[in-house]
């Protein structure tokens, strides 16, 4: 499969999701984006397109950020942090957003160890 086919099947599966996946104030969307070399986490409210909190592999409040990649390993930290960052906001419940990316690997990492910390999905 060409690689622009690739991307354009990967775009069309993130505006299905999209079109059923909202987040609010009382349950924002946890949005996920895992590039090649780094993860990204923001717990976003759609009903007024505010982020409300965030976390990802280049924040600098992370110890060993450098050591940090788009792994299985990274992906349980930054879920963690992230799941903190959360709770510190105040928030409890939220629609998760894996942003077309099928849930295994890094992805189910991720949102285990947010639901470690207290996140409800």
């Amino acid at each position: 499969m060409k690689a622009q086919t690739k991307l354009r099947l990967r775009q069309l599966r993130r505006w299905r999701i999209r079109k059923k996946v909202t987040g609010t104030a009382a349950r924002p969307r946890m949005a996920v984006k895992f590039s090649n070399q780094h993860i990204y986490v923001q717990f976003i409210d759609d009903t007024r397109g505010v982020t409300l909190a965030s976390a990802s592999t280049r924040s600098k409040a992370l110890e060993n950020r450098d050591k940090l990649a788009a792994n299985k390993a990274s992906a349980k930290i930054i879920g963690k942090v992230a799941a903190e960052a959360a709770r510190a906001k105040g928030i409890e419940t939220v629609v998760f957003d894996r942003a077309g990316a099928r849930y295994h690997g890094k992805v189910k990492e991720l949102a285990d160890a947010a639901r470690e910390v207290g996140l409800k999905f």
